[in-house]
């Protein structure tokens, strides 16, 4: 049988497939996605991924040699979440359809997961709210597949890793500013609590919103997880980090927060 040509499109599938790689790669300005299957070495949902996850924190440990066991472990939990994320938040509220988030194949790029593949199949459509539960449901089973194959490689606590994956979430409701233009906040923070819920990760983390001096609002994210990058950068904290003092965080996330709402 003759290879699949994706320069052409054959049927329904394939343009939506097109469409919502192009989506993704638009909107968020770095993705980058291209229509087929996995290719050797990269990280496949329910395969044997030992090898990549062995590569990946040798690579992690090299280039941070002082960082730690727990840092490598959350950095690898990190980099494999990402992109399904972003796909299937991307693909509910821009897109208006919903592939099969187990079909997406990973790239390991050194010391990063980037770039993906994915195979064509019908794309559901429905209301935003039912696509969130479909959504949600998928990535979580992606994610517990990710977790146990950390834990075959090195330790890396259920609780926490839930905590991360919230403040990913979290991230991306904070971002559909950007996706869906004109959205308001109570809205952003009802389609949080429904990914959130279809998740199972309600309390893991939320939003917060923020009074400006000038009348405005903005959100903000309220973490419970901690990425562990100070353990590799000694003394530096994201904005959003929640073992900082809660003044100075909400000062550095009031100050983002006026910076982006201004640019």
């Amino acid at each position: 049988m003759a290879a699949r040509n994706f320069l052409f499109a054959l049927d329904s599938d394939d343009v939506a497939l097109t469409r919502l790689l192009e989506t993704a790669a638009r909107v968020t300005g770095f993705m980058k996605g291209v229509p087929g299957g996995p290719l050797p070495g990269w990280h496949v949902p329910g395969g044997d991924n030992e090898n990549l996850l062995r590569a990946l924190y040798a690579e992690l440990e090299a280039t941070y040699p002082k960082a730690g066991q727990p840092f490598y472990a959350v950095r690898l939990w990190t980099n494999l979440i990402w992109q399904p994320a972003f796909l299937a938040v991307i693909a509910v509220h821009v897109h208006g359809a919903l592939p099969r988030l187990a079909a997406m194949s990973q790239e390991r790029r050194g010391i990063d997961i980037n770039g993906f593949r994915l195979t064509p199949g019908p794309h559901r459509k429905d209301t935003t709210d039912a696509m969130i539960a479909v959504a949600g449901k998928d990535l979580r089973g992606m994610a517990d597949g990710i977790l146990a194959e950390i834990n075959q490689v090195t330790k890396l606590k259920r609780v926490p890793a839930l905590r991360l994956l919230a403040d990913r979430m979290l991230g991306l409701m904070v971002r559909l500013r950007d996706y869906v233009p004109g959205i308001s906040i109570s809205e952003q923070r009802r389609l949080c609590d429904l990914w959130l819920a279809a998740l199972g990760i309600t309390g893991q983390g939320d939003l917060e919103t923020l009074d400006l001096a000038d009348g405005r609002k903005a959100l903000i994210i309220a973490r419970k997880g901690c990425c562990l990058d100070y353990l590799a950068m000694p003394g530096t904290y994201c904005a959003t980090c929640p073992k900082q003092d809660e003044d100075v965080r909400l000062a550095r996330q009031r100050s983002d927060a006026l910076a982006e709402l201004d640019a």
